[in-house]
């Protein structure tokens, strides 16, 4: 139970200074001592201390560089998440080293190694995979109208990388596009038509969309 004085019992010099009842404050300004820190690209320094705890603790561990060094992969990550993962302390977890990493994109395990044991120098963003996965595309279907490749391109990343707009292109809802924001009708009808059909199909069968997620 909270005590408040009885009105009048308060003694002179008590309280803040009120002119005319409005309060002045007499200390020092808290907000103005107050400063910025952007975070970079490397992610805050209290995820890359996990991250890099986690790596110190599967370098350490015998039997995962043995089974690395022999490329039994299949091995490792189920070794992972068997005996490392969710455990007491530290409680690593894949979401928890996809957040601590910092990328724009949905690591694997695999990936989240690899980088560890100095088998990928760095990840990529998602836009450098988006790149690769393109440039196949391209190596596959062998695109004869060369002016068109920059509109084939901006069809293939979207519908890669943007679930509202394969919904759209699958289910056919185009007018949709309209008022979408990361892919157009102006720049759905850039597209020649056999592309727009192609792309699409050859999405579902070659190329892994999980990845791409944010």
């Amino acid at each position: 139970m909270l005590r408040l004085p009885r009105p009048g019992t308060r003694s002179a010099g008590e309280g803040p200074v009120t002119y005319d009842g409005n309060y002045e404050h007499l200390g020092t300004d808290i907000l103005a001592g107050i400063k910025e820190e952007v975070v970079g690209d490397e992610g805050m320094k209290i995820d890359r201390m996990f991250f890099a705890r986690f790596e110190d603790s599967v370098r350490e561990n015998a039997e995962i560089v043995a089974a690395v060094e022999a490329g039994q992969w299949d091995q490792v990550i189920d070794y992972v998440n068997r005996e490392v993962f969710d455990k007491p302390k530290e409680f690593y977890n894949l979401d928890k080293l996809r957040r601590a990493a910092a990328v724009d994109r949905r690591l694997t395990l695999r990936e989240i190694l690899e980088k560890i044991f100095g088998l990928i120098p760095r990840f990529k963003s998602r836009d450098e995979l988006l790149e690769e996965e393109f440039a196949k595309f391209v190596a596959d279907i062998k695109p004869d109208e060369a002016a068109a490749i920059p509109a084939i391109r901006q069809y293939f990343k979207a519908y890669v990388s943007n679930g509202q707009v394969r919904q759209i292109i699958d289910n056919r809802y185009f007018t949709d596009l309209a008022t979408n924001a990361e892919f157009s009708t102006p720049e759905y009808r850039a597209v020649p038509a056999k592309y727009r059909l192609l792309v699409p199909e050859y999405v579902k069968d070659y190329v892994s969309l999980n990845q791409f997620a944010p």
